[in-house]
Protein backbone atom coordinates (compact mmCIF):
# COMPACT_ATOMS: atom_id res chain seq x y z
CA UNK A 1 0.00 0.00 0.00
CA UNK A 2 0.91 3.59 -0.56
CA UNK A 3 2.56 4.86 2.93
CA UNK A 4 1.07 8.47 1.79
CA UNK A 5 -2.19 7.18 1.06
CA UNK A 6 -2.11 5.35 4.81
CA UNK A 7 -0.88 8.55 6.27
CA UNK A 8 -3.34 10.65 4.80
CA UNK A 9 -6.62 8.26 5.62
CA UNK A 10 -5.12 7.90 9.26
CA UNK A 11 -5.10 12.05 9.85
CA UNK A 12 -8.68 12.25 8.70
CA UNK A 13 -9.27 9.41 11.24
CA UNK A 14 -7.44 10.59 13.98
CA UNK A 15 -9.61 13.61 13.30
CA UNK A 16 -13.05 12.11 13.58
CA UNK A 17 -11.86 9.63 16.42
CA UNK A 18 -11.16 13.01 18.46
CA UNK A 19 -14.78 14.16 17.59
CA UNK A 20 -15.75 10.43 19.15
CA UNK A 21 -13.80 11.35 22.11
CA UNK A 22 -10.60 8.96 21.54
CA UNK A 23 -7.15 9.45 21.24
CA UNK A 24 -5.53 7.49 19.01
CA UNK A 25 -2.05 8.40 19.73
CA UNK A 26 -2.99 7.50 22.69
CA UNK A 27 -4.68 3.85 21.99
CA UNK A 28 -1.93 3.06 19.42
CA UNK A 29 0.84 3.68 22.35
CA UNK A 30 -1.24 1.24 24.44
CA UNK A 31 -1.76 -1.05 21.40
CA UNK A 32 1.98 -1.76 21.37
CA UNK A 33 2.08 -2.70 24.73
CA UNK A 34 0.16 -5.59 24.04
CA UNK A 35 2.04 -8.83 23.34
CA UNK A 36 0.43 -12.36 21.88
CA UNK A 37 2.45 -15.30 22.55
CA UNK A 38 2.44 -17.37 19.65
CA UNK A 39 2.22 -21.55 19.56
CA UNK A 40 4.70 -23.20 17.93
CA UNK A 41 2.19 -27.04 17.62
CA UNK A 42 0.87 -24.69 14.99
CA UNK A 43 3.88 -24.92 12.92
CA UNK A 44 4.29 -28.78 12.79
CA UNK A 45 0.81 -30.23 13.34
CA UNK A 46 1.79 -30.81 17.01
CA UNK A 47 4.33 -33.24 16.48
CA UNK A 48 6.89 -31.91 17.96
CA UNK A 49 10.56 -32.80 17.64
CA UNK A 50 11.17 -36.23 20.17
CA UNK A 51 11.32 -38.66 17.39
CA UNK A 52 11.47 -38.48 13.78
CA UNK A 53 7.75 -38.41 12.37
CA UNK A 54 6.49 -37.61 15.62
CA UNK A 55 2.61 -37.23 15.42
CA UNK A 56 -0.56 -35.94 17.63
CA UNK A 57 -1.77 -38.77 19.67
CA UNK A 58 -4.03 -39.83 22.16
CA UNK A 59 -6.45 -37.52 24.66
CA UNK A 60 -8.71 -36.30 21.56
CA UNK A 61 -6.51 -34.32 20.16
CA UNK A 62 -7.10 -34.18 16.40
CA UNK A 63 -5.29 -31.98 13.63
CA UNK A 64 -6.87 -32.15 10.58
CA UNK A 65 -5.60 -31.33 6.73
CA UNK A 66 -2.62 -32.28 5.17
CA UNK A 67 -1.43 -29.38 3.27
CA UNK A 68 2.27 -29.30 2.14
CA UNK A 69 5.38 -27.41 3.79
CA UNK A 70 5.18 -28.20 7.75
CA UNK A 71 8.31 -27.57 9.40
CA UNK A 72 9.64 -30.78 10.23
CA UNK A 73 12.94 -29.55 12.08
CA UNK A 74 13.59 -27.15 14.85
CA UNK A 75 15.45 -25.00 12.15
CA UNK A 76 12.56 -25.18 10.21
CA UNK A 77 10.08 -24.30 13.24
CA UNK A 78 12.25 -21.53 13.65
CA UNK A 79 12.52 -19.95 9.98
CA UNK A 80 8.76 -20.51 10.02
CA UNK A 81 8.30 -18.25 13.13
CA UNK A 82 10.67 -15.97 12.33
CA UNK A 83 8.60 -15.01 8.59
CA UNK A 84 5.34 -14.95 11.02
CA UNK A 85 6.95 -12.69 13.91
CA UNK A 86 8.12 -10.24 10.70
CA UNK A 87 4.51 -9.55 9.81
CA UNK A 88 2.47 -9.09 12.93
CA UNK A 89 2.97 -5.63 14.43
CA UNK A 90 4.28 -5.15 17.39
CA UNK A 91 6.82 -7.19 20.45
CA UNK A 92 5.33 -10.51 21.22
CA UNK A 93 6.39 -13.68 22.84
CA UNK A 94 6.75 -17.57 21.83
CA UNK A 95 4.71 -20.34 23.35
CA UNK A 96 6.69 -23.66 23.07
CA UNK A 97 5.25 -27.16 24.57
CA UNK A 98 7.79 -29.63 25.89
CA UNK A 99 8.05 -32.08 23.17
CA UNK A 100 9.80 -28.96 21.35
CA UNK A 101 13.65 -29.73 22.46
CA UNK A 102 16.58 -30.30 20.81
CA UNK A 103 16.92 -33.79 21.89
CA UNK A 104 20.28 -34.37 19.65
CA UNK A 105 18.56 -37.27 18.01
CA UNK A 106 18.57 -39.39 21.54
CA UNK A 107 16.01 -40.73 23.35
CA UNK A 108 15.20 -38.61 25.62
CA UNK A 109 11.86 -39.08 27.62
CA UNK A 110 9.44 -36.40 29.42
CA UNK A 111 10.50 -37.38 33.11
CA UNK A 112 14.49 -36.70 31.87
CA UNK A 113 14.15 -33.35 29.93
CA UNK A 114 16.14 -30.57 31.27
CA UNK A 115 17.11 -26.65 30.58
CA UNK A 116 20.08 -28.02 28.46
CA UNK A 117 17.44 -29.04 25.54
CA UNK A 118 15.91 -25.68 25.20
CA UNK A 119 19.09 -23.07 25.34
CA UNK A 120 19.11 -23.12 22.21
CA UNK A 121 15.72 -21.71 21.96
CA UNK A 122 16.49 -18.94 24.75
CA UNK A 123 19.58 -18.35 22.55
CA UNK A 124 17.71 -18.24 19.25
CA UNK A 125 14.70 -15.82 21.92
CA UNK A 126 17.60 -13.49 22.14
CA UNK A 127 18.56 -13.18 18.82
CA UNK A 128 15.02 -12.31 17.50
CA UNK A 129 14.39 -10.58 20.44
CA UNK A 130 11.54 -12.74 21.80
CA UNK A 131 10.25 -13.97 25.33
CA UNK A 132 9.18 -17.56 25.53
CA UNK A 133 6.20 -19.08 27.65
CA UNK A 134 6.21 -23.09 27.68
CA UNK A 135 3.85 -25.93 28.34
CA UNK A 136 4.40 -29.19 29.97
CA UNK A 137 3.33 -32.10 27.60
CA UNK A 138 0.73 -34.50 28.77
CA UNK A 139 0.06 -36.40 25.56
CA UNK A 140 1.22 -37.94 22.77
CA UNK A 141 2.47 -40.76 25.00
CA UNK A 142 2.43 -44.16 25.75
CA UNK A 143 1.64 -43.15 29.43
CA UNK A 144 -1.41 -41.35 28.60
CA UNK A 145 -2.52 -43.70 26.41
CA UNK A 146 -5.15 -44.65 29.67
CA UNK A 147 -6.63 -40.81 29.25
CA UNK A 148 -5.42 -40.35 32.63
CA UNK A 149 -2.09 -38.45 33.54
CA UNK A 150 -1.82 -36.76 36.99
CA UNK A 151 -5.26 -38.51 37.70
CA UNK A 152 -4.47 -41.98 37.18
CA UNK A 153 -5.14 -44.61 39.71
CA UNK A 154 -1.59 -46.20 38.93
CA UNK A 155 1.03 -44.53 41.27
CA UNK A 156 3.53 -45.25 38.34
CA UNK A 157 2.18 -43.32 35.72
CA UNK A 158 1.49 -40.10 38.34
CA UNK A 159 4.77 -40.18 39.53
CA UNK A 160 5.98 -40.17 35.64
CA UNK A 161 4.00 -36.76 34.95
CA UNK A 162 4.90 -34.79 38.19
CA UNK A 163 8.33 -35.61 37.57
CA UNK A 164 7.81 -34.12 33.82
CA UNK A 165 5.65 -31.22 34.89
CA UNK A 166 8.15 -30.60 38.14
CA UNK A 167 11.13 -30.38 35.51
CA UNK A 168 9.03 -27.94 32.74
CA UNK A 169 8.93 -25.38 35.33
CA UNK A 170 12.41 -26.02 36.23
CA UNK A 171 13.10 -25.16 32.49
CA UNK A 172 10.53 -21.80 32.83
CA UNK A 173 12.56 -20.97 35.70
CA UNK A 174 15.40 -21.14 33.51
CA UNK A 175 14.20 -19.61 30.25
CA UNK A 176 12.47 -16.60 32.78
CA UNK A 177 16.29 -15.99 34.23
CA UNK A 178 17.94 -16.02 30.69
CA UNK A 179 15.22 -13.61 29.36
CA UNK A 180 14.60 -11.46 32.16
CA UNK A 181 11.26 -11.96 31.29
CA UNK A 182 8.58 -14.28 33.76
CA UNK A 183 8.11 -17.10 31.61
CA UNK A 184 4.29 -18.15 31.90
CA UNK A 185 4.30 -21.90 32.37
CA UNK A 186 0.64 -23.66 31.57
CA UNK A 187 -0.31 -27.19 32.61
CA UNK A 188 -3.20 -29.00 30.38
CA UNK A 189 -3.93 -32.45 31.10
CA UNK A 190 -6.11 -34.84 28.92
CA UNK A 191 -7.46 -36.59 32.07
CA UNK A 192 -11.00 -37.65 31.82
CA UNK A 193 -13.44 -40.57 30.02
CA UNK A 194 -16.21 -41.69 27.71
CA UNK A 195 -18.55 -42.70 30.05
CA UNK A 196 -19.24 -41.46 33.84
CA UNK A 197 -17.13 -42.61 36.30
CA UNK A 198 -18.99 -43.83 39.72
CA UNK A 199 -15.96 -42.15 41.66
CA UNK A 200 -15.45 -38.78 40.78
CA UNK A 201 -14.19 -37.51 43.78
CA UNK A 202 -11.18 -40.22 43.19
CA UNK A 203 -9.61 -38.57 40.42
CA UNK A 204 -10.68 -35.47 41.80
CA UNK A 205 -7.99 -36.27 44.84
CA UNK A 206 -5.44 -37.92 42.91
CA UNK A 207 -5.16 -34.87 41.12
CA UNK A 208 -5.09 -32.39 43.58
CA UNK A 209 -2.32 -34.40 45.60
CA UNK A 210 -0.64 -34.50 42.29
CA UNK A 211 -1.05 -30.73 41.98
CA UNK A 212 0.17 -30.16 45.73
CA UNK A 213 3.44 -32.35 44.58
CA UNK A 214 4.23 -30.56 41.74
CA UNK A 215 3.51 -27.05 43.33
CA UNK A 216 5.47 -27.43 46.22
CA UNK A 217 8.50 -26.12 44.78
CA UNK A 218 8.55 -22.34 44.80
CA UNK A 219 10.51 -19.83 42.73
CA UNK A 220 10.79 -16.02 42.15
CA UNK A 221 7.60 -14.50 40.24
CA UNK A 222 10.11 -12.74 38.26
CA UNK A 223 10.96 -15.92 36.35
CA UNK A 224 8.02 -17.56 36.14
CA UNK A 225 3.93 -17.45 36.41
CA UNK A 226 1.85 -21.00 36.96
CA UNK A 227 -1.60 -21.45 35.09
CA UNK A 228 -3.89 -23.87 34.84
CA UNK A 229 -6.38 -24.85 31.95
CA UNK A 230 -9.82 -26.46 32.43
CA UNK A 231 -11.72 -27.79 29.74
CA UNK A 232 -15.46 -28.96 29.07
CA UNK A 233 -14.79 -32.03 27.08
CA UNK A 234 -12.64 -33.55 24.54
CA UNK A 235 -13.55 -36.62 22.26
CA UNK A 236 -12.92 -39.58 24.29
CA UNK A 237 -13.38 -37.69 27.25
CA UNK A 238 -17.45 -36.41 26.54
CA UNK A 239 -18.79 -37.35 29.90
CA UNK A 240 -15.92 -36.33 32.45
CA UNK A 241 -12.63 -34.45 32.58
CA UNK A 242 -11.41 -34.07 35.73
CA UNK A 243 -9.75 -30.63 35.25
CA UNK A 244 -12.79 -29.02 35.32
CA UNK A 245 -13.15 -25.26 34.72
CA UNK A 246 -14.47 -25.48 38.58
CA UNK A 247 -11.58 -27.42 39.64
CA UNK A 248 -8.89 -25.63 38.42
CA UNK A 249 -10.97 -21.85 39.59
CA UNK A 250 -11.17 -23.32 42.96
CA UNK A 251 -7.30 -24.78 43.15
CA UNK A 252 -5.51 -21.58 41.31
CA UNK A 253 -7.02 -19.04 44.00
CA UNK A 254 -6.46 -21.68 46.61
CA UNK A 255 -2.83 -21.36 45.38
CA UNK A 256 -2.47 -18.10 43.90
CA UNK A 257 -1.88 -19.24 40.97
CA UNK A 258 -3.68 -18.09 37.40
CA UNK A 259 -6.16 -19.62 35.52
CA UNK A 260 -6.32 -20.59 31.92
CA UNK A 261 -9.04 -19.72 29.69
CA UNK A 262 -9.18 -21.52 26.44
CA UNK A 263 -11.95 -20.37 24.29
CA UNK A 264 -12.42 -23.76 22.83
CA UNK A 265 -13.10 -25.13 26.10
CA UNK A 266 -16.32 -23.82 27.07
CA UNK A 267 -20.24 -24.46 26.20
CA UNK A 268 -20.70 -23.02 22.81
CA UNK A 269 -23.10 -20.75 24.54
CA UNK A 270 -21.09 -20.27 27.00
CA UNK A 271 -19.31 -16.26 27.85
CA UNK A 272 -15.67 -16.38 28.42
CA UNK A 273 -15.67 -12.45 28.51
CA UNK A 274 -18.01 -12.92 31.19
CA UNK A 275 -15.97 -14.38 33.38
CA UNK A 276 -13.07 -11.81 33.61
CA UNK A 277 -14.53 -9.31 36.04
CA UNK A 278 -15.41 -12.21 38.67
CA UNK A 279 -12.31 -14.02 38.61
CA UNK A 280 -10.24 -10.71 38.30
CA UNK A 281 -11.63 -9.44 41.89
CA UNK A 282 -10.04 -13.01 43.13
CA UNK A 283 -7.16 -13.93 41.08
CA UNK A 284 -3.78 -12.74 40.23
CA UNK A 285 -4.28 -12.93 36.95
CA UNK A 286 -5.82 -14.89 33.53
CA UNK A 287 -4.15 -16.41 31.07
CA UNK A 288 -6.34 -16.92 27.40
CA UNK A 289 -6.06 -19.24 25.10
CA UNK A 290 -7.32 -17.71 21.78
CA UNK A 291 -9.19 -20.02 19.26
CA UNK A 292 -12.15 -20.54 17.71
CA UNK A 293 -14.41 -23.33 18.12
CA UNK A 294 -17.14 -23.97 15.88
CA UNK A 295 -19.16 -26.59 17.19
CA UNK A 296 -16.69 -28.15 19.76
CA UNK A 297 -13.26 -27.71 20.66
CA UNK A 298 -12.40 -27.38 16.91
CA UNK A 299 -9.32 -25.10 16.91
CA UNK A 300 -9.92 -22.87 13.79
CA UNK A 301 -7.83 -19.85 13.10
CA UNK A 302 -8.76 -16.96 15.26
CA UNK A 303 -11.07 -14.74 12.98
CA UNK A 304 -12.23 -10.96 14.65
CA UNK A 305 -15.69 -12.53 15.59
CA UNK A 306 -17.74 -11.54 18.22
CA UNK A 307 -16.23 -13.78 20.53
CA UNK A 308 -12.80 -12.15 20.39
CA UNK A 309 -14.41 -8.65 20.20
CA UNK A 310 -16.14 -9.34 23.41
CA UNK A 311 -13.05 -10.62 25.16
CA UNK A 312 -10.63 -7.47 23.98
CA UNK A 313 -13.29 -5.41 24.94
CA UNK A 314 -13.98 -6.71 28.83
CA UNK A 315 -10.36 -6.95 28.96
CA UNK A 316 -10.00 -3.54 28.40
CA UNK A 317 -13.59 -2.23 30.56
CA UNK A 318 -11.93 -3.94 33.67
CA UNK A 319 -8.55 -2.05 33.07
CA UNK A 320 -6.90 -5.48 32.88
CA UNK A 321 -4.61 -5.33 30.42
CA UNK A 322 -1.54 -5.78 33.22
CA UNK A 323 -3.44 -8.66 34.71
CA UNK A 324 -3.87 -11.07 31.47
CA UNK A 325 -1.28 -12.98 29.83
CA UNK A 326 -2.89 -13.35 25.70
CA UNK A 327 -1.55 -16.75 23.41
CA UNK A 328 -2.95 -18.03 20.79
CA UNK A 329 -3.84 -21.95 20.45
CA UNK A 330 -5.14 -23.71 17.17
CA UNK A 331 -3.81 -25.98 15.30
CA UNK A 332 -5.18 -25.78 11.70
CA UNK A 333 -2.73 -27.65 8.79
CA UNK A 334 -5.64 -27.49 6.08
CA UNK A 335 -3.99 -24.14 4.61
CA UNK A 336 -0.57 -22.61 4.90
CA UNK A 337 0.35 -22.67 8.42
CA UNK A 338 2.46 -19.50 8.73
CA UNK A 339 -0.13 -17.59 7.37
CA UNK A 340 -2.66 -19.60 9.87
CA UNK A 341 -0.16 -17.67 12.75
CA UNK A 342 -0.29 -14.27 11.49
CA UNK A 343 -4.00 -13.95 10.17
CA UNK A 344 -4.85 -15.36 13.65
CA UNK A 345 -2.32 -12.94 15.34
CA UNK A 346 -3.22 -9.68 13.49
CA UNK A 347 -7.19 -10.78 14.45
CA UNK A 348 -6.44 -10.74 18.05
CA UNK A 349 -4.68 -7.16 17.58
CA UNK A 350 -6.95 -6.14 15.23
CA UNK A 351 -9.69 -7.18 18.55
CA UNK A 352 -7.98 -5.37 21.14
CA UNK A 353 -7.43 -1.90 18.72
CA UNK A 354 -11.53 -2.00 18.30
CA UNK A 355 -11.66 -2.02 21.96
CA UNK A 356 -9.04 0.59 22.86
CA UNK A 357 -11.19 3.02 20.43
CA UNK A 358 -14.01 3.21 22.14
CA UNK A 359 -15.20 6.61 23.74
CA UNK A 360 -14.61 4.74 27.04
CA UNK A 361 -15.15 8.28 29.02
CA UNK A 362 -18.34 8.83 27.52
CA UNK A 363 -19.73 5.45 27.55
CA UNK A 364 -18.66 5.22 31.54
CA UNK A 365 -20.60 9.28 31.51
CA UNK A 366 -23.47 7.93 29.98
CA UNK A 367 -23.78 4.50 32.29
CA UNK A 368 -23.44 6.85 35.13
CA UNK A 369 -26.15 9.02 34.67
CA UNK A 370 -28.61 5.82 33.72
CA UNK A 371 -28.91 6.73 30.39
CA UNK A 372 -28.78 3.14 28.29
CA UNK A 373 -29.85 4.60 25.25
CA UNK A 374 -26.66 7.07 24.58
CA UNK A 375 -24.43 3.67 25.70
CA UNK A 376 -26.31 1.53 23.35
CA UNK A 377 -26.17 4.35 20.37
CA UNK A 378 -22.18 5.10 21.16
CA UNK A 379 -21.57 1.34 20.83
CA UNK A 380 -23.57 1.22 17.64
CA UNK A 381 -21.83 3.69 16.26
CA UNK A 382 -17.95 2.71 17.07
CA UNK A 383 -18.49 0.14 15.07
CA UNK A 384 -18.49 2.82 11.76
CA UNK A 385 -16.06 4.04 13.03
CA UNK A 386 -12.93 4.13 10.44
CA UNK A 387 -10.79 1.61 12.53
CA UNK A 388 -8.85 0.16 10.01
CA UNK A 389 -7.44 3.17 8.85
CA UNK A 390 -5.79 3.43 12.33
CA UNK A 391 -5.00 -0.25 12.04
CA UNK A 392 -2.88 0.23 8.70
CA UNK A 393 -1.01 3.38 10.28
CA UNK A 394 -0.08 1.05 13.21
CA UNK A 395 1.47 -1.67 10.71
CA UNK A 396 2.94 1.19 8.77
CA UNK A 397 4.59 2.58 11.99
CA UNK A 398 6.17 -0.60 13.37
CA UNK A 399 7.49 -1.70 9.53
CA UNK A 400 4.81 -4.50 8.80
CA UNK A 401 3.15 -5.06 5.96
CA UNK A 402 -0.15 -2.72 5.55
CA UNK A 403 -3.42 -3.90 4.17
CA UNK A 404 -3.01 -7.19 2.58
CA UNK A 405 0.08 -6.81 1.42
CA UNK A 406 1.12 -9.37 3.84
CA UNK A 407 -0.87 -11.65 1.67
CA UNK A 408 1.45 -11.38 -0.89
CA UNK A 409 4.55 -11.99 1.40
CA UNK A 410 3.09 -15.45 2.63
CA UNK A 411 2.49 -16.63 -0.89
CA UNK A 412 5.91 -15.27 -1.53
CA UNK A 413 7.65 -17.41 1.69
CA UNK A 414 5.09 -20.74 0.56
CA UNK A 415 6.87 -20.28 -3.09
CA UNK A 416 10.59 -19.90 -1.86
CA UNK A 417 10.32 -22.17 1.04
CA UNK A 418 7.97 -24.01 1.96
CA UNK A 419 6.75 -25.62 -0.98
CA UNK A 420 10.41 -27.08 -1.68
CA UNK A 421 10.20 -29.41 1.69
Amino acid sequence: MNPGKIEKAYRLAQELYAEFGVDTEHTLSRLKKIAISLHCWQGDDVGGFEKPDAVLSGAGLQVTGNYPGKARTVEELRLDLHQAFALIPGSHRLNLHAIYGEFGGKPVDRDEISAEHFKGWVDWANREELKLDFNATCFSHPKAASGFTLSSPEKAVRKFWIEHVKRCRKISVFMGRELKSPCLHNLWIPDGSKEAPTDRWKYRRLLKESLDEIYEAEYSPQQIKDSLESKLFGIGSESFVTGSHEFYLAYALSKRKMVCLDLGHFHPTESVADKISAILLFSPGIVFHLSRGIRWDSDHVVILNDEIQALAEEIIHCQALDKVHIALDYFDASLNRVGAWVAGARAALKAFLVALLQPEGRLRAAEQAGNNFERLALREEAKAMPYGAVWDYHCLQTSVPQGTDWITDIQKYEKEVLDKR
